[in-house]
């Protein structure tokens, strides 16, 4: 994207779960944004170690599944950099079970990383952006599903559901402190998640691309380049009005709704 290209020179990113099909998207984005970019992952591996080989991204890991380690890794990047000027939370962990079979132990996990993990990841960033007073910004990656529900993912959809309202309430609280707080809820977009999809329907990746773009007016199914666009757009310095706000990336599928 050659729109924002340099934008965010000498500034300090986090992209959690940086790894994945719109998290890498993300690392690339802001890389070429010109940012100093901490691309997470939740250990050390040779795809981690791949990204920051092709984007010169740096590496840092961490299981962020309690709170505390949530806390911690916005910390690592700190005493790494001195600062945090963009924090972007892709992370997030799914089941998919009916709900009358759903087990409650591994309904709350995934509640529990997604909202909680999340919650006290951008409370300890809040912190920091407060001590530099310099403003901030942060992205939260929701999902459609958080906005209309889906079917046999109740704790999924309600953990994004969860974190829209998050946003929308501190977009309120942290707008007149120049902290900008969005969301971004993708459609359904290309990733190696829609290869789970495929396989779980009995149905080869192309028909079950062409299954979802059905139902979307664009016609088509997303591209994580998209989501990442979006994501570097809430970012920007002179970003001045958007505040608690739910940009829904979906070819049209969802409107209005969030």
């Amino acid at each position: 994207m050659d729109t924002y290209a340099g934008s965010l020179s000498g500034k300090t990113v986090l992209v959690t779960g940086a790894t994945g099909g719109i998290g890498l998207a993300h690392t690339a984005e802001f890389r070429r944004a010109g940012a100093d970019v901490f691309a997470h992952a939740r250990k050390k591996s040779d795809e981690l170690t791949e990204l920051e080989q092709a984007t010169g991204a740096r590496g840092i890991v961490g299981d962020l599944g309690t709170p505390e380690a949530c806390r911690q890794l916005v910390r690592d990047v700190v005493a790494a950099s001195g600062k945090l000027d963009v924090l972007v939370a892709n992370h997030a962990t799914m089941t998919m079970a009916p709900l009358v079979e759903a087990d409650a132990s591994d309904w709350w996990r995934v509640v529990d990383t997604n909202l909680l993990g999340t919650y006290a990841m951008v409370q300890e960033a809040v912190r920091v952006m407060r001590e530099q007073g310099t403003g901030g910004r942060i992205v939260v990656i929701v999902s459609e599903w958080g906005v209309i529900g889906w079917p046999d993912a109740t704790a999924y959809a309600a953990s994004k559901s969860g974190l829209i309202s998050l946003v929308k309430c501190l977009g309120r609280e942290l707008a007149p402190e120049g902290i900008l707080v969005n969301a971004i809820a993708p459609g359904v977009i290309d990733t190696p998640q829609l290869n789970v999809d495929a396989v779980a329907a009995g149905v080869s990746l192309a028909e079950m691309h062409a299954i979802y773009a059905a139902d979307i007016p664009l016609g088509r199914i997303g591209h994580p380049e998209e989501i990442a666009e979006a994501a570097v757009f809430l970012a920007q310095p002179d970003l001045k009005a958007m505040a608690g706000q739910v940009v829904q990336v979906n070819g049209g599928s969802t409107r209005t709704r969030a």
